[in-house]
């Protein structure tokens, strides 16, 4: 059975202007189908009705919805399309990034493999009075070894006189280098002219080279700086320098003797020593620092800081005599992981033997002990014996 309803007057349709049209679907048992027409425009229900409150709401609804402008993109969109159709969001455009740094992506591999293969990232030497070992360390930013060393037996052609040194560079290799290279030569020079028997004037002489070696590598007008620690040997006296936070310890009968003093930015002395030159000290995310930069407050090169960083060494000079065991320089690698009585500790019981072999295995503890606490610095140990210098 089939059959039409009018509602011209009911509130629930007035607001549309589209006819409705439902018919039940062929699954259902009953035959019958229903169709709803319900004309348009719809009249408003009569004042009083019941059904006025929610005809009027729903003409004001109508009337507050916004038409869609005809010369819109969507409204043209919107025509177009079949009724019932669901718009899509258009998929934007893929991003694509070229791919143009296979060369340089090459050149940067091939340089980290130089870097990596550079003979000097693990370093020995031996002599019969002494024995070195360098390592580079394995920092996040660190891209070469930085430390050097130098080891002169018979200095100036003298087989009484011997240099030994370590040297560390901050900023780059450059400044280290060049000190490893031509302090050497430097200080032989100097002791042609004084008495070794006058400590005084050694002392001078010292002085005169690393301030020699510091005006020469500035006039080169390349970047970073160097910590230097140095040890002259002379028969019967023993010449220790630093400037910067190398340190020499000396095994004086199994105890540790420190021979020089880190020169830090946080020592008071060295602070109220820059403050006089018009610098300043700030600490810096816990590490006090010249100008807010660097953390020692002495050393070779520096240029940038150099009214504030200088070249000065301490020196201390004094006799070698039997209880005078051996002497360790070595960078900041070591000494930030291993105290000084340990590190004598570590190399003594190897370093009486007094034979090469003994020597370099003292050397190698000593830089595995910092590695394995955790030191990611170039580590560098310089190991000598003192017996043959005794007076």
């Amino acid at each position: 059975m089939s059959c039409t309803v009018a509602i011209p007057s009911s509130p629930v349709f007035s607001p549309s202007r589209r006819s409705l049209s439902c018919k039940a679907a062929s699954s259902i048992a009953s035959p019958e189908t229903v169709s709803v027409a319900v004309s348009s425009p719809a009249p408003t229900p009569a004042a009083g009705s019941p059904l006025r409150p929610f005809a009027l709401r729903a003409h004001l609804r109508e009337e507050a919805s916004p038409s869609p402008q005809p010369g819109t993109a969507a409204a043209a969109a919107a025509a177009s399309a079949p009724a019932g159709a669901v718009l899509k969001r258009r998929r934007p455009a893929p991003l694509v990034v070229p791919v143009g740094g296979g060369a340089a992506a090459a050149a940067a591999a091939a340089a980290v493999a130089a870097v990596e293969s550079d003979p000097r990232n693990e370093v020995e030497e031996e002599g019969d009075e002494f024995a070195v070992y360098c390592r580079r360390g394995k920092g996040r930013r660190r891209v070469e070894m930085e430390d050097r060393h130098v080891a002169k037996v018979a200095l100036g052609g003298d087989p009484k006189v011997a240099f030994f040194g370590v040297f560390d560079g901050h900023g780059g290799k450059s400044a280290a280098e060049f000190a490893s290279e031509n302090m050497p030569k430097f200080m032989a020079d100097e002791m042609d002219k004084v008495e070794f028997s006058d400590s005084d004037e050694i002392e001078q002489a010292v002085k005169r080279c690393y301030l020699k070696t510091d005006q020469e590598f500035l006039k080169r007008e390349e970047s970073g700086g160097a910590c230097c620690v140095t040890a002259l040997l002379q028969k019967g006296g023993l010449v220790v320098s630093n400037a910067g936070d190398c340190r020499a310890v000396l095994s004086r009968a199994g105890k540790a003797q420190a021979l020089t003093s880190d020169h830090r930015s946080s020592r008071e002395d060295e602070k109220e020593r820059i403050e006089n030159l018009g610098g300043f000290v700030v600490n810096y995310r816990g590490t006090w620092r010249v100008q807010g930069s660097l953390a020692v407050s002495r050393g070779i090169g520096d240029a940038h800081l150099k009214q504030w960083v200088v070249a000065d060494p301490d020196t201390t000079t004094l006799p070698v005599d039997p209880q005078c065991e051996f002497l360790i320089l070595a960078s900041d690698g070591l000494w930030d992981k291993v105290e000084n009585q340990e590190a004598v500790c570590i190399a003594r019981p190897l370093c009486v033997r007094n034979d090469k072999a003994s020597r370099m295995a003292a050397c190698r503890k000593l830089v595995e002990t910092a590695v394995s606490r955790g030191s990611t610095d170039d580590v560098s140990v310089v190991i000598i014996q003192l017996q043959q210098f005794s007076s």
